[in-house]
């Protein structure tokens, strides 16, 4: 029977809620409004997936002590988080799995500042892991991520682009965070150079998989389960991976959707509503899932020369659960 991504993560939940009093730490003593925006932030609803691949990876070697893999859970959810809140400030988001964005309530400037905090809220927790190593991963995985929002902010409403520059722009913005999460928990605990790899591997295709999967929801989602618009990132300008293969299948299509984000929001959302129920009805929908399915496969292949470990049956099973998705 194929395990929900509920029952992979109620597997590890007592080493998650060490997580969650993790995150929680310190907010009472924090400004108010900030502490009141974090917590929002942490009730929002997140699966708390890269935690959970910090505490899986761990566990293939003996090595990790457990108060360190907790602070570098915290500090990859922490990271994770503080993407978002600048992502919804970059994206003008006003919602974000059915709640207010902190970028609704709060001006600009205090937007920046609250993802700043968050960032060096993270390297904090990072550092309590007192392996330089970790901290080296944490460093590297925060260039990259920036540099993948870089990616995206400069190639906004080009719709020219190749499918080399989608896959760096998706390594960037998620992969590199799963592939980190693993990376750095292996490498906590001791495990050998070739486990590492494999985790790493295992991480950067699941993150691929995951962020497909995510990209073509976004067109075929249901708003209420997705808790924003569909078509959101289409009306930024942005090319995903759907876009990009219903204009390789309906090149005349490239015009119609140039003209709409130039054109006047109200004009502009229409056109797009239209070419969204165009997309969910073509073939780029069943090559978005079989890219999915490829990298997914790659992540299974990863694992294969690990130790047949309950650890190891859990990570294959959260890479079907999280293809499945529906939200």
């Amino acid at each position: 029977m194929e395990l929900a991504v509920k029952d992979i993560l109620a597997t590890i939940q007592p080493t998650l809620l060490l997580v969650e009093d993790k995150l929680r730490e310190g907010v009472d003593e924090m400004f108010l409004p900030l502490g009141q925006g974090l917590l929002n932030l942490l009730d929002s609803g997140g699966k708390r997936l890269r935690p959970a691949l910090v505490i899986f990876a761990s566990r293939f070697h003996p090595g990790a002590p457990l108060d360190r893999v907790i602070s570098l859970a915290a500090s990859v959810e922490t990271l994770h988080t503080a993407t978002l809140v600048h992502d919804d400030l970059i994206d003008g988001a006003t919602l974000r799995r059915g709640r207010r964005t902190l970028n609704a309530a709060w001006p600009a400037a205090a937007t920046v500042l609250a993802g700043d905090y968050l960032f060096a809220r993270a390297a904090k927790f990072a550092a309590e892991t007192e392996n330089t190593r970790v901290v080296t991963i944490f460093a590297e995985t925060l260039m990259t991520i920036c540099e993948g929002e870089l990616y995206q902010l400069f190639g906004a409403y080009h719709l020219d682009q190749d499918l080399e520059s989608y896959y760096r722009r998706i390594f960037s913005k998620t992969a590199s965070l799963f592939a980190a999460s693993t990376e750095a928990g292996a490498t906590l605990s001791g495990a050998d150079a070739a486990t590492i790899q494999a985790l790493r591997e295992y991480g950067k295709n699941l993150g691929m998989s995951f962020q497909i999967q995510d990209d073509l929801l976004d067109i075929v989602g249901d708003e209420r389960r997705l808790g924003k618009p569909t078509g959101s990132d289409l009306r930024q300008g942005i090319v995903t991976l759907p876009v990009y293969y219903f204009l390789h299948h309906y090149p005349q299509e490239r015009e119609r959707l140039e003209q709409a984000l130039q054109a006047e929001p109200a004009e502009r959302d229409r056109v797009i509503a239209k070419i969204v129920e165009d997309i969910r009805s073509s073939p780029a929908v069943e090559d978005c899932r079989r890219e999915a399915g490829q990298f997914a496969e790659r992540a299974r292949q990863a694992l294969a020369p690990l130790p047949d470990i309950e650890e190891k049956r859990y990570l294959l099973a959260l890479v079907t659960a999280l293809l499945d998705r529906d939200v």
